[in-house]
């Protein structure tokens, strides 16, 4: 038994490397493929061989596919790691295996791009926070600039002749498999690995860039169509159409659409979780196809993504049309039939739990599949389930966001609802794991691309939204309780007020919440020396730069940190309603600050922000979640008219702090 347990872990654990090294690869290559597209137009149009022969723009071929494209899955590779200045890095390192080999150096991108953008990661934190106010432009460009030279020298005579050489055994090994016949086998691991979401690392680390290199010398490859052709999807589908029973019959119609005119794949991959012989059928379908392309010489000038039929297409050279569609259809016509007999044979003709699949398929791929759960109606929060997490997201996540959930989170624990998880997050940071998201109206756009299976709730400001009342009533409906009073909200009400009458916290208290239970105990966040009772600005921007100095003054901040205020001010106002402005800096400015710090400063005459009336300004410094503690309390005292009142109305620091001190108690 326990041999047996420490067997299977590390295969276990194998497979998550693998999946998440693969969905690495893919994030390099996914945002470029539009550039892909675009040389394969120019290049389907414009060469000797193409539909418009012209040998002027002709002459784009060469440059797009040696220089454009590999400095481009450079670039995003060291963004992924260290943001624009790693991908400044990894696109100069990569100067040095593009002009170091004669071929398309996508793997030598790969490894240059993420490399050096962890090498500039790794040496900006050995100097965070050391840099003397002044010297952080002059000390950020330099370092930039050397690690971009050495890296590219490293790269052009070291790893670009390790790349060359890779790429000529692997190109050596599929021109045996060819020679021989071989090819076609593939399938046989290529349609497991997509069920298993392991095909990314052979797709984008491998085939992709042989693909292009075949294509460049020959015009087409065959490799680009081993994992895209949708023919074994939509034959599989097709047989459940047909064959099946319940819910997979009923939504295979609607799946074979979107998988073989969308070109999304995973749609497909729950119908096999739930009768996994079914893979067979998809094995035999590749099979056929790939021996398609083959047997007529057929291959795409780039690749197919996402795998539609049109995509295909649009990749294939006219004299390789014939052969491709062929390959589609006799790929859909196998899997249809094998999928059929194995349907027909079966007791439960696939009558699976659909939804079980598609959760387990989830879990497989490491997060929620908006397309599957809105076709089955499972997974995704917007069509059923609780709703048992939310995310508050603004540009940084450590004002803005952080103050709208604990307003939030107030309001839903008192109608009785504390099981419900109410966090703050940068967009930056956000994964497909929530159920509603909630963002400023203004940032809703750059939210919604990463949480696909949530609900998204756009605010115009975070401090007093009536759109949070309708969330606690979605909450309500999605619960299943009904109206408050019944016995679950009996029962949580019950401890809503037993930790509403609990013994007042301090100001470095933390509040009772998942998130900032993390933040730690007794961190000196508001300090009296950072308390004005009369501030001097009378316009927003020197008021931003009043808290600011403030911040500074207690080491908090590198003046770095507070252009960086201005600049997110610029791209969405930090009024948060109630007479209050909350500054602080952008995602990227936080590295630029040294511990966590809170600055208060009351205008009593009021200045105007963005037209808006305000009379107390909240500069936020935080890492870590150290002030999150005081935010909740901030966030409570605005969200109280009266509390609002005292607070205009306070003669001294003391009373300022008492008022932020006690209001935890109410």
């Amino acid at each position: 038994m326990a041999s047996t347990t420490a067997a299977a872990a590390p295969r276990s654990g194998l497979r998550v490397g693998v999946q998440k090294f693969g969905t690495f690869l893919s994030g390099m290559i996914m945002p470029n493929i539009g550039a892909f597209i675009a040389w394969g137009i120019i290049t389907a149009l414009f060469i000797p061989k193409g539909y418009l022969p012209n040998e002027t723009i002709g002459a784009l071929v060469d440059p797009m596919i040696k220089y454009l494209l590999p400095l481009l899955i450079a670039y995003t590779g060291g963004r992924m790691v260290h943001g624009v200045r790693g991908g400044v890095v990894g696109a100069v390192a990569a100067m040095g295996v593009i002009v170091g080999t004669s071929i398309p150096m996508f793997i030598g991108a790969m490894i240059m791009g993420p490399l050096s953008g962890l090498v500039m990661k790794k040496l900006d934190g050995l100097w965070e926070g050391r840099i003397k106010p002044g010297f952080e432009m002059l000390v950020d460009n330099f370092s930039a600039g050397i690690v971009g030279a050495v890296m590219s020298v490293l790269g052009l005579l070291f790893v670009g002749p390790l790349v060359t050489a890779f790429s000529a055994g692997a190109g050596a090994v599929v021109d045996f498999l060819v020679r021989n016949g071989l090819l076609p086998l593939t399938s046989i691991f290529i349609e497991p690995a997509k069920v298993l979401f392991l095909n990314n690392a052979v797709n984008h680390g491998i085939l992709t860039p042989l693909g292009t290199e075949q294509a460049l010398a020959n015009g087409k490859s065959v490799l680009f169509l081993l994992e895209a052709n949708p023919g074994p999807g939509l034959g599989l589908l097709l047989a459940y159409s047909l064959f099946g029973r319940g819910l997979a019959k009923a939504s295979a119609p609607g799946a074979a659409l979107i998988q073989f005119v969308g070109g999304i794949h995973e749609i497909f991959f729950p119908y096999i979780l739930m009768k996994p012989l079914l893979i067979l059928a998809t094995m035999a379908g590749g099979m056929t196809g790939i021996f398609t392309l083959v047997l007529t010489g057929a291959g795409l000038r780039s690749p197919a993504a996402p795998g539609s039929i049109f995509a295909v297409w649009a990749a294939t050279p006219p004299d390789s049309f014939i052969g491709v569609t062929l390959s589609v259809l006799l790929a859909a016509t196998v899997s249809f039939l094998v999928a059929s007999v194995i349907l027909r044979a079966s007791k439960d003709k696939g009558e699976g739990d659909l939804s079980e699949a598609t959760s387990k398929m989830e879990g497989l791929k490491g997060k929620k599949s908006s397309i599957s759960s809105a076709l089955v109606g499972s997974g995704a929060a917007a069509n059923a389930g609780p709703i048992r997490t939310i995310v508050f997201a603004c540009d940084a996540g450590m004002g803005s966001s952080a103050m709208g959930a604990s307003v939030l989170r107030n309001k839903i624990k008192a109608a009785g609802f504390p099981e419900v998880k109410v966090t703050n997050s940068a967009i930056a940071n956000l994964t497909d794991s929530y159920d509603l998201v909630v963002t400023h109206q203004d940032l809703a756009a750059r939210a919604e691309p990463a949480t696909t299976s949530a609900i998204h709730v756009a605010v115009d400001n975070f401090m007093n939204s009536p759109r949070y009342d309708e969330i606690v009533e979605l909450v309500r409906e999605k619960s299943g309780t009904g109206a408050p009073g019944g016995t679950a909200a009996t029962g949580t009400a019950a401890g809503a007020v037993a930790a509403a009458t609990a013994a007042p916290r301090t100001v470095t208290d933390t509040v009772s919440d998942s998130d900032v239970d993390e933040a730690p105990a007794g961190s000196d966040v508001l300090d009296p020396r950072s308390v004005v009772l009369s501030g001097r600005a009378t316009d927003r921007d020197s008021a931003i730069d009043e808290a600011g100095q403030l911040l500074m003054d207690r080491g908090a901040v590198s003046a770095a940190y507070v252009r960086a205020m201005h600049e997110r001010e610029e791209s969405v106002a930090t009024y948060m309603g109630n007479f209050l402005a909350i500054p602080h800096g952008t995602n990227e400015a936080k590295s630029e600050i040294s511990h966590s710090a809170v600055s208060v400063i009351r205008y009593p005459e009021g200045i105007d922000w963005n037209g808006k009336p305000v009379k107390f300004v909240v500069g936020i410094a935080g890492i870590n979640k150290e002030h999150l503690s005081i935010l909740s309390s901030i966030a409570r005292v605005f969200s109280d008219k009266e509390q609002v009142a005292r607070l205009d109305a306070a003669e001294t620091v003391d009373d300022v702090l008492e008022i932020f001190g006690k209001v935890n108690a109410r």
